[in-house]
This record gives structure tokens, sequence and C-alpha cells, in this order.
């Protein structure tokens, strides 16, 4: 099984469609017992899902109530699917392989414009915790575009404690080149810094008390500069002053190349 990663395009830049993103996908089937083509199934369930539909039941319907549309772009000569033959479809394929394919499709339709933010972060799904079969919540690593409003791409995790590992997973499926990403104090790590830098974008981490030496070194910079005028110290000064709610906000910001404090890849 071929798996092309995020990135690699297999597509003529001319035509882009929903169909040409997922034709990688294998069709996991018996040839003999195939009524409906893999891409009609595929296609009819993505836009039913984005549409709303939350089960395989929904997807059907919505497919009946569309039938003539997706006929205008799909062969559909078996018709629309039925429920159990969606469900039996999406049991058989590798839930990886379709990850993938959907966030290149998605990527490919939302362009990133250089500059733009994009936060990843971690939570955990409200009601997803199991008590009656002891099965703990699920935990979500997503990236967010401030610009287009919209989740990038997203990995399901056990624990909120594998977010660390999680994050350069979620990194390898995502085009960022320009961007800057944010993470918060979790992801504050040399490998997920390197990672992005590989990424071909910029960083803002949060740096917090679980950074230890590196936290208490860069408040110790800074507090001693804030002393000493930053004497042989590169290091730039912006302010801002903003009127807002009848008051005047200043907010002083104090950069450096991180000459003093440098522990991680280009940071500054």
């Amino acid at each position: 099984m071929n798996i092309y990663p995020i990135g690699v395009s297999m597509i003529s830049k001319d035509k882009q469609t929903i169909i040409d993103f997922f034709f990688i996908i294998p069709d996991p089937r018996i040839d003999r017992t195939k009524h409906h083509k893999l891409m009609d199934i595929l296609v009819v369930s993505i836009c039913a899902i984005i549409c709303g539909a939350n089960n395989f039941v929904a997807i059907e319907n919505f497919g009946k109530v569309r039938e003539d549309w997706f006929k205008t772009f799909l062969d559909l000569n078996g018709g629309i699917p039925s429920h159990d033959t969606i469900s039996r479809v999406f049991s058989l394929i590798d839930p990886k392989v379709l990850q993938q394919c959907f966030i290149q499709w998605l990527q490919a339709s939302i362009a990133v414009v250089k500059g733009e933010v994009i936060s990843i972060d971690g939570k955990t799904m409200r009601g997803s915790k199991d008590k009656v079969n002891n099965t703990p919540a699920t935990h979500i690593v997503s990236a967010f575009a401030s610009e287009s409003k919209m989740v990038l791409g997203e990995i399901a995790i056990d624990k909120k404690s594998n977010e660390i590992t999680a994050i350069p997973k979620l990194l390898d499926l995502l085009l960022i080149a320009g961007s800057i990403v944010t993470i918060d104090a979790m992801g504050t790590q040399k490998k997920i810094a390197k990672k992005i830098i590989e990424k071909e974008a910029d960083y803002v981490l949060s740096l917090k008390a679980n950074q230890g030496n590196l936290h208490k070194d860069t408040i110790d910079f800074f507090e001693n500069g804030l002393t000493n005028g930053f004497e042989n110290s590169d290091v730039d000064f912006f302010e801002t002053i903003e009127k807002s709610h009848g008051r005047l906000e200043k907010r002083q910001y104090w950069y450096t190349k991180g000459s003093e404090v440098h522990r991680y890849e280009n940071s500054r």
C-alpha cells in the first residue's frame, strides 16, 4: 500500500476536485461483491459529513435527497449506497490514509497565507469518557488557521500527556510554510521547534515553569537586563500605546535573538 505524504502532489494543478485527492485510497473489497464504486461512497459520505451528517443513516439520506446533483459528477450506477454498505466500507479503509487525503484536499482548498497564525492546541472531547466500559475521554490535538477560521488537521490521542509526541505527527500532515505556529507550554520542546523550522515556518512557544532551567534563565536575563539597561546584550525594544475602555494602555516589549538564553533552533 502506498501512502503519499501531505505535500507530495499527485494531482495536476489545473484539476483539483475532491475526487482527485481521494483516488489513491485502495479499495479493500472483493471485486465480485462490488455494487458501488469506492469513489462514489467516499464523495457522498464526505459531502454529507461536511453538511452535518453524524451517522451512516444520515449519510444515506443525504445522498438520496441530493442524488440528482451527485449524478452530475459521479457515476452512481448502483444508486446511493445503503448505510450498511457505507459502514462496512469505512470499517475496511485505513483511517490514516483517509485522514491524509482529507487534510491534503482541505489544505488545497484553503491556502495558508504568509504570516498567518496557525494555533496548535489540545482539548478533551466533552462526553467522550465511557464510564460503563471504563474507557478514558478522547483528547484531540488540532491545528487552527486564524485567517480562514478553519481546522487544518487533527489527531486523536489517548492521554493529554501524549500531546508532545502527537504534535510532530500533526505537523507532518500540514503545509505551513511561511506561517507562524503558536503552541502552549506543553509543546515547548526542542524537537517540536526543530520540526516547525523544517516545515519552513516560524514559531511562538509559551515558556512556563515546565521548562525549568530555560524558564529561570530567561526570567533572570530580562530582570537583570531591566536593571542594567541590557548592557552588552543584543536586545530590541518596542512599545505600543492604545486607548481602550476610556484609558490609555501602554505595552512594552523586549526582544532578543536569544544569544544569552539560546536553546531552541532559530529562537529569539
